[in-house]
């Protein structure tokens, strides 16, 4: 039975920037993850976390977005890899009790490699056991799945594949380009033919342009899961990503922040997009609590 019968729901923002916003400073290309490892940090999480609660949302997703392993490698730090996924759902549960409120807790299964592109180097059994790794430490403390902007049909069945055991519910995050396919050009049909034999309970575009969003929207409403959305207020997300440092460390000094989309833009949009039919309504890299406000007002009113 689904975890999820309200006709819709409202989720947390970005926690990158809102903790960059509280004065963390990211270590290496770890960004988020910093806040993680360094455990001086661990409360700014947990305000993190709180104010997306305290603004409205029903469900928060884990800080374990960049907990992968390659960036775990390049910063000298792959034994902290169990640490800081473990950390993550401890975290969010921590700002559940101290909420007390009844939201669900969401553990983010992170895309593998660069975010927004497939990797043509994956080895499908070594995806399998890093996705099983990552769900193994967050099973404890969420209640359910959330594949976190991933980009390929590659990525995307092993990481459904290692998290099947748990028997806990799915929500597919995926990332789509501007030409509305995968960044792996797969389409969209594919896609729903893949994930036909596992416990998907929806599928949300995952940090994109709201108008990439209503590109997508034949396509979600043109097959049986719940739908939604993750968008972001990136200017422009390009098809290949430049591996420089300044993205890695600040990505929107790369990706440009977009100032129309305010708050009660943001909120405008979501509406439209309940009214539209999305039932996950989500908001991702530099959506705020005072953007969850917004719309967590305007659906009360």
């Amino acid at each position: 039975m689904t975890i999820f019968n309200k006709n819709r729901y409202i989720f947390d923002g970005g926690m990158g920037q809102l903790l960059i916003a509280k004065g963390m400073i990211t270590k290496g290309t770890l960004w988020s993850a910093t806040a993680l490892i360094d455990e001086g940090l661990n409360p700014l999480v947990i305000d993190s976390h709180l104010d997306f609660i305290n603004a409205g949302a029903e469900i928060i997703i884990t800080n374990n977005f960049k907990v992968r392993k390659s960036t775990f490698s390049e910063n000298g730090i792959s034994d902290k890899f169990d640490f800081a996924n473990k950390k993550a759902g401890e975290l969010a549960v921590e700002a559940k009790k101290k909420s007390n409120k009844k939201i669900l807790i969401g553990g983010s299964i992170p895309t593998r490699g660069i975010t927004y592109q497939p990797n043509e180097n994956y080895i499908e059994n070594e995806m399998f056991d890093e996705f099983y790794q990552t769900a193994n430490q967050l099973n404890p403390f969420i209640d359910f799945f959330y594949l976190d902007v991933l980009a390929s049909i590659k990525e995307i069945k092993p990481a459904l594949s290692a998290i099947k055991q748990f028997n806990k519910p799915i929500l597919l995050g995926l990332h789509f380009k501007k030409d509305f396919l995968l960044p792996s050009d797969e389409p969209f049909d594919l896609l729903i033919d893949t994930i036909k034999e596992f416990n998907c309970e929806g599928i949300m575009t995952s940090c994109v342009s709201p108008e990439i969003y209503e590109g997508v929207l034949p396509n979600l409403k043109n097959q049986n899961l719940p739908f939604g959305f993750a968008v972001n207020a990136f200017i422009d997300v390009p098809e290949k990503i430049d591996l420089s440092e300044k993205f890695s460390l600040q990505p929107n000094d790369f990706l440009g922040l977009r100032e129309d989309l305010t708050p009660k833009i943001f909120s405008t949009f979501a509406n439209k997009a309940f009214k539209d039919g999305a039932k996950f309504l989500k908001g991702c890299c530099n959506i705020m609590p005072a953007h969850i406000q917004s719309l967590t007002h305007d659906m009360q009113n």
